[in-house]
C-alpha cells in the first residue's frame, strides 16, 4: 500500500530528526563551557611614523609598528566538538575624534589537532596599524588584547577575550628611519 516514495520520505524524515537531535546534543555539551584562558602579552618595541594616507583625503596619518610576545595555553578550548579557534590581537584606544578605536594587528587560525601552546616571540603586526589622523602620537593608553572565536560543529560562535592584556604608551615624536 505504501509506495517506495512514501517509504523513502518516512526514512528521510526520521533520519533528519535523529541528526537534529544529535546536533542539539553537541550544542548543549558546549553551550556552558568556560572558554577563557590566561594570556601573557609583552611589548618589546613601539615605533610611530607619520605617513601619507592614500585611502582618503590626501593628509598624513599615524602609522604604528609594534613588536610583541604572546604566550597562552589554550589546550582545553579545543575538544572533539570544536573545529577551530580564530585568534586575533587587537589594539583598543581612545582619541579626540572617536571614543573607541579598535584595530586588529595580528590573527591566526588553530585547527583541531594542532599545537595549542601559543608561544610567539618578536612578532610584528600582520596588518597595518593606521589611525585616521594623529591619534597615536603621545597616546598613553593603547591596550593590546588577545581574543578568540571558538568555531564549533554546531551551536553559537562565542567571542572570548583572554584574561591578560597590556597597555602600551606610544611615543611623543615620530621616527624618521626608513626600516623597521
Amino acid at each position: 500500500m505504501n509506495t517506495v516514495l512514501s517509504r523513502a520520505n518516512s526514512l528521510f524524515a526520521f533520519s533528519l530528526s535523529v541528526m537534529a537531535a544529535l546536533t542539539f546534543g553537541c550544542f548543549v555539551t558546549t553551550a556552558f563551557k568556560d572558554r577563557s584562558a590566561p594570556v601573557d602579552i609583552q611589548v618589546s618595541r613601539v615605533m610611530l611614523k607619520n605617513v601619507d594616507d592614500f585611502t582618503g583625503p590626501r593628509e598624513r596619518s599615524d602609522l604604528g609598528f609594534i613588536t610583541f610576545d604572546v604566550t597562552a595555553d589554550i589546550l582545553y578550548l579545543l575538544d572533539k566538538i570544536q573545529l577551530q579557534l580564530f585568534l586575533y590581537l587587537s589594539a583598543d584606544y581612545e582619541t579626540k575624534s572617536n571614543a573607541l578605536n579598535q584595530v586588529v594587528l595580528w590573527d591566526k587560525i588553530i585547527l583541531r589537532g594542532e599545537n595549542t601552546k601559543l608561544s610567539l616571540k618578536d612578532m610584528k603586526s600582520k596588518y597595518f596599524f593606521f589611525d585616521d589622523g594623529n591619534g597615536l602620537r603621545g597616546n598613553k593608553n593603547i591596550t593590546l588584547t588577545l581574543s578568540w572565536n571558538v568555531v564549533p560543529n554546531a551551536g553559537i560562535l562565542p567571542l572570548v577575550m583572554g584574561s591578560g592584556h597590556i597597555s602600551v604608551p606610544f611615543p611623543d615624536a615620530y621616527e624618521t628611519t626608513k626600516s623597521y
